[in-house]
């Protein structure tokens, strides 16, 4: 029986992601397709997110130039897509190199142009800079940073492509000058992990009999305070842990401790799910609109869910602080529902594919496995063989956009 069950297994993982595949537009998935999201411009000298560009919230900071004799020049990777339009005024070809976040997110952003301005063409005036013509600190010399304008030049559509390129996925975006529009991501390997998603081993979460256990100290089969609903909404029960999707006690990583106004810390990996809200914190968990966003993308001033002593219903708290920290120990446990409290913070149990539904629909069968009494495999160490499964079946079929984009430097994660 054993067999036949893996096989079938296998293929509901393919099956799983067909429909996502096949899907049109930024809409993918089931259901009704979404309305049109109504885009405003940026305003002259507008920048996006309201952050400095080289701090944690938005493109982090510079880790200095990248040179043509220098072993960080294969970080760089040309741009050929002949949907953009490079300045090219040095004649070297320097503006198509950029980094590997930097080239998805303006080939994005390429696709949006044409369909905003049918004709016009994304037109990148100033990419890797190997001259000296920015400030020491400047992205451009590490293939971080571009400058950009539409085809036609026309000066009145560039709040709107600035827009556009927030709506793309830069992780900064401004609107330096009336002449072009500047935007910059984050560093590829800025954070050493590139393992999908984490919490080190000390953190902590509170299982069945109401006692306070370590991360390293939990054990498949025991039950941990989570959210009832996969999106973190729903309220607190306990929910049986039926695998680690990755568990490494020595490995050292570095993590972002994310900070509440109410005193709650938690640290986990860039690529982990984390649920987030915007605006009012004050208001009930039931109202708010939480979306699943990537622990490296979590800003100050966002609403997490919290939970403080015996209540069912978590509460909102603002994010306060994020850092960026070093740690000993990776683990990411897998309940049945989904979800995880962890150091009184409820969180996605998945990481690297930016939709929490997703990946929670993609985890059912490992479920449904476990429901039936059947082995999922329980590691000493290192990643879930399901896990590696579905990031093999989904790289292949999944547009790269729906992945984190360290978890995509490094095919075991």
């Amino acid at each position: 029986m054993r067999l036949p069950v893996v096989f079938g297994l296998l293929v509901g993982c393919a099956l799983i992601f067909v429909p996502v595949n096949e899907g049109c537009g930024p809409g993918r998935g089931h259901g009704k397709r979404r309305p049109p999201k109504k885009l405003t411009p940026l305003n002259y000298k507008q920048f996006s997110p309201n952050v400095a560009e080289k701090t944690l919230g938005a493109s982090g900071r510079h880790e200095g130039k990248i040179t043509r004799t220098s072993e960080r020049f294969k970080e760089l990777t040309p741009n050929y897509n002949p949907d953009i339009i490079f300045k090219d005024e040095e004649n070297t070809g320097a503006d198509r190199l950029m980094t590997q976040r930097c080239k998805d997110k303006l080939n994005s952003l390429a696709i949006s142009v044409m369909n905003m301005w049918p004709g016009v063409k994304l037109r990148v005036t100033e990419g890797w800079d190997e001259d000296g013509n920015h400030f020491e600190d400047s992205l451009h010399y590490e293939g971080r940073a571009i400058d950009i304008t539409t085809s036609d030049r026309d000066r009145n559509k560039y709040g709107m492509l600035a827009r556009l390129a927030v709506e793309a996925g830069f992780d900064w975006v401004y609107y330096e000058s009336k002449s072009y529009i500047h935007c910059s991501v984050k560093s590829e390997h800025s954070v050493a992990a590139k393992t999908g998603g984490c919490f080190p081993a000390s953190a902590l979460v509170t299982v069945e009999d109401g006692s306070v256990k370590t991360m390293d100290s939990l054990h498949p089969g025991e039950k941990v305070l989570a959210s009832s609903e996969s999106d973190g909404s729903g309220l607190l029960i306990y929910s049986e842990v039926i695998a680690f999707l990755d568990r490494d006690p020595f490995a050292e990583k570095q993590f972002y401790a994310i900070e509440t106004d109410s005193g709650a810390k938690l640290s986990l990996t860039a690529a982990h799910l984390l649920f987030v809200s915007e605006g009012n914190c004050s208001g009930p968990v039931a109202n708010a609109e939480l979306k699943s966003v990537f622990a490296s993308d979590v800003l100050p001033g966002q609403c997490v869910v919290s939970t403080r002593g015996a209540e069912q219903q978590g509460h909102l708290s603002r994010v306060s602080r994020i850092q960026i920290q070093e740690d000993k120990g990776v683990f990411a446990p897998l309940t049945r529902h989904g979800t995880v409290v962890v150091n009184g913070i409820v969180s996605s149990c998945y990481a690297a594919v930016y939709q929490n539904w997703l990946a929670h629909w993609a985890f059912g069968p490992l479920r449904v496995l476990s429901s039936w009494g059947g082995t999922v495999g329980h590691q000493a160490v290192g990643i879930h063989w399901y896990s590696s499964l579905l990031h093999w079946v989904g790289t292949r079929l999944l547009d790269p956009t729906h992945f984190h984009p360290w978890s995509m430097m490094d095919n075991d994660r």
